[in-house]
């Protein structure tokens, strides 16, 4: 016994050595404002006739031009979207997948959009064993599934859209032929990819065309990627998963050892989904049912719902721990349950329910971190996303995302089309049995997910926050910032963030060590302190935390809009 607690003394003294020695980097940021909270950055934009929140100034700049030219909120989106994927090829484009959710003016209702894409027909479960592959490579042919983004923009653009799709996709196509200037964030993570990306073939061609990455500040230009927009502005949808672009993605495949074929670009369709919710403290919280991760959000909410987070404080060693813990037992499930509801039986339903999360909150401990936690009994890290919001003067709000996963995509990069194909098909579980196994013709496990809140049947806030397995926690964090905490929309974003890393995956890894905390600057030394008394591993990390965007409505009509500090991003309205 007394060696034990020698021993657990010695751990202590330490990981408190460690801490004691990141004091420097842990202060408090503050910014010299007369009102509102010190860590925020800018007050919230406000504006009447419309509003966009992009990571990107320049498509901000375009979904406020479609705006103004009669466009909805949902053209806007689009069109805002075709830029990104240009402007940000570090974390999204037409090689990727698209979710979204709309809350229509007219019907008083939100529709969800699951715009993502399947695995190849052609490749079977068997190929890897074949290769003694243990998990889906992270990059090359084998994890590219079929990129939904175009079908996905179609989709939204018939239902909800005014203006005609060339003029949605003009200022992509013209910014691909005269050049657009590299922001800062993109030019870091695009010369982070090119050691990774630049032997597979066409890449160098596309994103290296002087043989190096762009800096921050120069002229980039893309006119492979503007012609491949302009025969998808003149031939529609088809033009992308019946045409020419898809035999020259067959043809590319082929001749780099990939399985992606025609036959399953020409099948594919997106789905339109019923958006699910629970009730917070009297919001009405909105995410997209699994092949994503939104309902985690969901999970999290309804756990920490029977603790008094406000009288704990956001920055207490309290509040984080339940945070932490609650994180803990909804990703467990996500491991387990969270896949493409074609090929399984979710029980989405129990796994939301007020019931349930009862039953598992009674397995915190408040005083001490589990080292692992099971899956619930219930009856039958790594993503680079952009994420944007937007609204109109007819009240319609789009909440939307798009990513080719990990870093810039697969790297493959078909001929002359000017993107890279995405790399979803990572995140298949090769555990004959799983949910998620990888099963020809089949959704992979998704981490990117859009979100929305409604109150009283009306909509109140159009929000993301991008970032792989941060996602939803970020959700949950911003709804309690402004429910729990009484931070605006701008606050709630800026605010320090938590993160917990090392939960169970859907690909197979399985948490035994309760994983690790990473705290932005902003909580105290006394929280990191009392945080590793309850037994839990606190790391410093930069750069993780995600990307958010929001569009809060007043009750007035009035739009406020947030973007995120810590990306390249503007909101703005008029």
């Amino acid at each position: 016994m007394k060696a034990n607690l020698k021993t657990l003394r010695s751990r202590l003294s330490a990981a408190l050595a460690v801490l004691m020695s990141l004091t420097v980097v842990t202060a408090v940021e503050a910014y010299d404002r007369v009102n509102g909270e010190g860590f925020a950055s800018r007050s919230p934009v406000l504006a009447t006739q419309g509003m966009a929140a992009t990571s990107q100034p320049l498509a901000t700049q375009v979904a406020l031009d479609i705006l103004k030219e009669g466009g909805s909120a949902i053209d806007a989106a689009i069109a805002a979207n075709a830029v990104q994927g240009l402007m940000e090829p570090t974390g999204n484009g037409i090689g990727g997948d698209l979710f979204a959710i709309v809350w229509s003016a007219k019907d008083k209702k939100l529709f969800g959009l699951n715009a993502s894409g399947r695995s190849p027909k052609s490749l079977p479960f068997e190929y890897f064993a074949k290769q003694e592959l243990e998990s889906i490579p992270s990059h090359g042919p084998l994890p590219v599934s079929v990129p939904g983004a175009v079908d996905g923009w179609f989709e939204l653009h018939e239902k909800f859209g005014r203006l005609p799709m060339k003029d949605l996709l003009a200022p992509a196509i013209r910014y691909a032929n005269q050049g657009f200037p590299v922001t800062q964030l993109v030019a870091y993570y695009w010369n982070r990819s090119v050691p990774i990306l630049e032997k597979y073939p066409g890449f160098r061609e596309t994103y290296m065309p002087e043989g190096r990455a762009p800096q921050e500040g120069e002229l980039f230009r893309n006119p492979r990627l503007a012609k491949t927009l302009q025969k998808i502005a003149d031939g529609g949808r088809d033009a992308f998963y019946k045409g020419e672009i898809a035999r020259e993605i067959d043809r590319y495949m082929k001749e780099n050892g990939g399985f992606l074929s025609y036959e399953d670009l020409a099948s594919h369709q997106s789905d339109w989904i019923e958006p699910v919710s629970t009730n917070y403290r009297g919001y009405d919280v909105w995410e997209l049912p699994p092949n994503g991760q939104g309902i985690a959000a969901l999970q999290i909410l309804n756990i920490l719902e029977g603790y008094d987070l406000a009288s704990l404080g956001r920055t207490s060693p309290e509040y984080v721990h339940l945070f932490a813990e609650a994180k803990k037992l909804a990703f467990e499930d996500r491991a387990k349950y969270y896949a493409d509801p074609d090929f399984n039986q979710i029980p989405v339903e129990e796994l939301i329910s007020k019931q349930y999360a009862a039953e598992r909150r009674k397995l915190i401990d408040r005083e001490r971190a589990a080292k692992r936690y099971d899956a619930g009994n219930v009856a039958l890290r790594h993503g680079d996303t952009i994420y944007l919001t937007t609204a109109d003067k007819d009240g319609n709000m789009v909440s939307l995302i798009q990513s080719n996963y990990r870093g810039m995509g697969s790297g493959m990069t078909p001929g002359d089309l000017g993107f890279i194909l995405q790399d979803r098909g990572e995140m298949f579980s090769l555990q004959e049995g799983h949910f998620n196994q990888y099963q020809p013709g089949k959704r992979p496990f998704h981490t990117i997910i859009p979100a929305f809140v409604t109150k009283n049947d009306k909509p109140w806030m159009s929000f993301g926050v991008m970032g792989g397995a941060t996602q939803p926690q970020m959700h949950a964090q911003i709804v309690i910032n402004m429910v729990d905490f009484g931070l605006n929309v701008q606050e709630a974003g800026d605010a320090p963030r938590i993160l917990h890393s090392g939960s169970s995956q859907p690909t197979d890894e399985i948490m035994i060590d309760g994983g690790y905390l990473s705290l932005e600057d902003g909580f105290p030394m006394e929280t990191r302190r009392a945080l590793v008394h309850k037994g839990h591993q606190i790391r410093f990390e930069s750069g993780p935390y995600g990307g958010y965007q929001a569009i809060l409505r007043g009750d007035n009509g009035v739009y406020h809009g947030a973007s995120e500090s810590r990306k390249d991003g503007q909101a703005a309205g008029y």
